[in-house]
């Protein structure tokens, strides 16, 4: 997949499945009363805490969930490999893009983001109260783990011994390590650069190809790879995405990220 975003016009609603991942970091039960309330006809719900991470895990705060785990909410939501699938949040944030990285972690084929965000195209498709019908899949994944990097993974580019950039997606100074709002210890992973996802986005939504790519142009060399990282994993999705729409041609996740990496090991500060 190297598009990740479309846009509605794009878009066929009958011929596609869409993937509703509204989500409030501050309410975690917000996304479900707002997919209750209405809805794109025909869209299942995915939940940041209850589907698209293990809660129960220490590595970090939206730790990664099993590969069993993905497969069994793959094959409740009916889904097979080739399906062509739009995920959507309310727009402009980092929940559909970590369903996304999911799906391309599990080897699905055909997944775009929804750039605008239902508060948006709610105007423009068919909405309904109702879930839909799901008929359960017996899809097999076909696992790309090449773009999940875990803790060891990162020691290892860290201390050289493997290639690749860290890029923070978090504000510059959490980053820099001037205050620390959520986790324990400030700072950052060593080696790491930093930019800040927010850049990604305006009035609403994700910024168009060009403009993306304009923005990440100065971030690090395209010929290597790069691993975005995040304070929990969760806004490192945007990052990861529009490296990737950008042109960058090796782009990998740290989903553990920050909140993960400090449980044992030493940070930077600038």
């Amino acid at each position: 997949m190297t598009n990740v975003f479309i846009n509605w016009e794009d878009i066929q609603p009958e011929q596609v499945t869409f993937i509703d991942t509204r989500f409030d970091l501050g309410n975690p039960s917000a996304g479900r009363e707002m997919y209750d309330t209405g809805h794109l006809e025909g869209a299942i719900y995915w939940d940041l805490e209850q589907d698209l991470s293990d809660m129960s895990s220490k590595m970090g705060r939206h730790p990664m969930i099993s590969k069993e785990n993905m497969t069994e909410l793959c094959r409740q939501a009916g889904l097979q490999l080739d399906d062509a699938i739009v995920v959507y949040d309310q727009g402009a944030s980092p929940f559909a893009l970590r369903a996304y990285f999911l799906l391309e972690w599990a080897g699905f084929t055909n997944v775009h983001v929804l750039r605008e965000g239902y508060e948006i195209v709610k105007e423009l498709f068919r909405v309904s109260k109702e879930e839909p019908v799901i008929l359960v899949s017996d899809v097999e994944p076909d696992w790309k783990d090449a773009i999940y990097l875990d803790v060891d993974d990162v020691k290892k580019v860290v201390a050289g011994e493997s290639e690749g950039q860290l890029i923070d997606a978090r504000a510059a100074f959490r980053f820099k390590g001037e205050s620390e709002p959520i986790d324990p210890v400030a700072g950052h992973i060593p080696t790491a650069v930093n930019f800040d996802w927010e850049q990604l986005k305006q009035d609403g939504k994700f910024l168009e190809k060009d403009l993306l790519a304009k923005q990440l142009q100065h971030v690090t060399d395209k010929n290597k790879p790069v691993i975005a990282y995040c304070g929990s994993g969760v806004t490192a999705a945007p990052l990861y995405a529009g490296l990737k729409e950008a042109g960058y041609t090796d782009v990998k996740l740290y989903v553990g990220s920050y909140s993960d990496w400090i449980r044992d090991n030493e940070v930077e500060r600038d």
